[in-house]
């Protein structure tokens, strides 16, 4: 079983600010941070610290050597990288005080997959191995569906939830990891405690991940809801907080570990995330989570 990550590689320009900007707003940032991130990234980054062996596939620009340095440094297998004679992908980060963050999403060299470039990658993975997905990549509908034909299980993180996802066969997906947000917007449904059943209804093959924020986790597979709650720190910076959660949950489901042994480790790794700023810097290993635990 192999796990391949098809995703964004992204320069994150961070700034500290008092609070997040309001429209027709200026004001001044008292730090400038930059960090690799993107949520491809951070998600193989997350994995490859959790210990799975994960093989990233992406398209970085010229200004993208940090973003390569970051896989290889965290155990990414990075010989599907690769790099165009362009500017990357880059996202502007406010954090405020509190930790919470604004974002604000340049696409650059992620919406240049080629079909060609994705059955090449594709040709090296088939039936039992693993494909994640985020949607900050163009050609989602195409890779999901060679995917699918390949026999691979596909998970999705459909963030950020656009009309992109239209296009895309969500029947064939094994596994969706989606926040409060992104549940209601592909179900209508705001109410959590119906949000799952709403899920399910749609797509009765898969299963399901909830992140809730504060308020915990879910997850549901058409039979078995399992909650876990969050461990409570003081958060500096959420960036990669639910890609750090994605990462460690399904280095623990393709374990085989319990359900309820997986929503713990992923939501320990996250909350530990949030104590650190930046993206991929945030995250931390195994042995860090299990130390905690």
């Amino acid at each position: 079983m192999k796990v391949l990550n098809f995703g964004s590689l992204n320069m994150d320009y961070t700034y500290s600010v008092p609070h997040i900007i309001a429209g027709g707003e200026t004001m001044a940032s008292y730090e400038l941070n930059e960090y690799c991130g993107g949520k491809g990234l951070n998600q193989s980054v997350a994995m490859a610290k959790a210990g799975l062996p994960v093989w990233h596939a992406g398209l970085i620009g010229n200004d993208g050597e940090k973003l390569l340095e970051t896989c290889e440094a965290a155990g990414v297998h990075t010989e599907f990288i690769r790099k165009l004679p362009v500017r990357g992908g880059h996202t502007v980060i406010q954090v405020d005080e509190k930790g919470q963050n604004s974002i604000i999403l340049y696409g650059g060299t992620n919406r240049m997959q080629t079909k060609e470039y994705a059955d090449e990658v594709l040709a090296h993975f088939g039936s039992g191995d693993y494909l994640v997905l985020q949607n900050e990549i163009n050609l989602l509908d195409y890779i999901i569906d060679k995917a699918y034909e390949r026999g691979m299980k596909i998970v999705l993180n459909p963030s950020p939830y656009n009309e992109a996802l239209d296009a895309c066969d969500l029947s064939k997906v094994s596994l969706f990891l989606v926040n409060e947000i992104e549940a209601a917007q592909i179900t209508g449904n705001k109410d959590p405690e119906h949000v799952l059943d709403a899920l399910a209804e749609s797509f009765p093959e898969a299963a399901f991940v909830l992140t809730l924020g504060s308020d915990g986790a879910w997850y549901y597979d058409g039979t078995e809801k399992v909650f876990q709650d969050i461990f409570p720190v003081k958060a500096v910076d959420t960036t990669a907080a639910g890609d750090t959660f994605t990462g460690f949950f399904i280095r623990k489901l393709t374990d085989g570990a319990d359900i309820q042994t997986a929503l713990r480790t992923a939501a320990k790794a996250s909350s530990i995330a949030v104590t650190r700023v930046g993206a991929a810097p945030s995250i931390p290993t195994m042995a860090e989570v299990e130390a905690e635990i």
